[in-house]
């Protein structure tokens, strides 16, 4: 039908009309606030390129936990910044390390939160690379047993769930395996399943002293051109044994998403990175944009791009205003 008789107007005219026919909507339930987590006590310390947010200690995270259940956000995303670091990486799977602690701890005083652990080596290693490096170059199957060591030991801590983050080819069969030989087999993987070498990940760097003391990360993570080679990356992560595919970052590889969720019926999450999180706050800092409306905004494009959980610094905030 054309106008005038078509007059797609009609449905817009109140936020009552706009609410009912509304296509994509958002929930608390959809979202997963990250946490850094660091050594000492009383700790809270705002991140310089990410206002408003903050690393905690374990005690200060446990108020933060309980922050985010009473708000209703249903999950957190824990990464670790242990008190030294070695080539391996070995406090990622020490059962005394710092995201196994917290983990002890947050089970026990808010254990309605599910806990998910970031499985990679680049924040606890002293090179900054997220595998054991030979020859100045990550051994992919050589790194494949410290993922597993430490997606078990964060199973053992509480983990509810498994994120691996580092982009080896094979490490989800690899953790897979150990974990269920380790009796985890209720354990899920939320695997970063296309996972891009961007530039938007400066702030997180700074936030989890992670920034490689040489090189770049763009010999494991995907080329930012590419999206037949992340439905490639998700195909084998699937016949690994995923549970739930991750895109990251969200906003610029909304494409991605869409492709992944056309292609595959497991749950598919979108990380809203640090530097999309970075850019609203310094512009509505600046008082060049509505942070509420554009956040917004943001989250619903990811949901509409087709995933259903997104985890984002934003997510205290998003639960307050829904």
């Amino acid at each position: 039908m054309q106008f005038p008789i078509s007059r797609p107007r009609r449905l817009r005219k109140s936020e009552a009309i706009r609410r009912m026919v509304r296509e994509t909507r958002m929930t608390s339930d959809n979202l997963i606030l990250p946490a850094f987590v660091v050594a000492g006590e009383g700790v809270r310390q705002e991140i310089g390129s990410m206002p408003g947010f903050f690393r905690f200690s374990v005690d200060k995270l446990e108020d933060e936990a309980k922050e985010a259940r009473d708000l209703g956000l249903p999950a957190m995303l824990l990464f670790g910044i242990p008190e030294s670091k070695d080539p391996l990486g070995s406090g990622a799977w020490a059962d005394d390390g710092i995201v196994q602690r917290a983990m002890r701890r947050l089970k026990e005083k808010v254990p309605e939160l599910l806990l998910f652990g970031d499985v990679c080596m680049c924040e606890y290693t002293s090179h900054g690379h997220c595998g054991e490096l030979v020859d100045g170059e990550v051994a992919n199957d050589r790194t494949l047993e410290l993922l597993a060591k430490t997606a078990v030991s964060q199973a053992r801590a509480g983990a509810d769930l498994v994120a691996p983050s580092d982009m080896m080819d094979g490490r989800v069969g690899a953790i897979r395996d150990a974990l269920d030989e380790a009796g985890f087999s209720d354990v899920p993987i939320m695997s970063y399943a296309a996972k891009y070498a961007s530039g938007f990940y400066g702030p997180f760097r700074e936030a989890a002293e992670s920034t490689p003391a040489m090189g770049d990360r763009r010999g494991y993570q995907m080329d930012p051109a590419n999206v037949r080679e992340a439905l490639k990356e998700v195909a084998l992560d699937v016949g690994e044994g995923a549970d739930i595919l991750m895109v990251k970052p969200a906003i610029p590889y909304l494409d991605v998403i869409t492709r992944v969720r056309d292609a595959f019926e497991l749950p598919v999450a979108a990380y809203h990175v640090s530097g999309e999180y970075s850019m609203l706050k310094a512009a509505a800092l600046q008082g060049w944009l509505d942070e509420k409306r554009c956040a917004l905004e943001s989250i619903t494009a990811i949901r509409r791009a087709g995933a259903d959980l997104v985890i984002t610094y934003y997510a205290k905030d998003l639960a307050r205003w829904l």
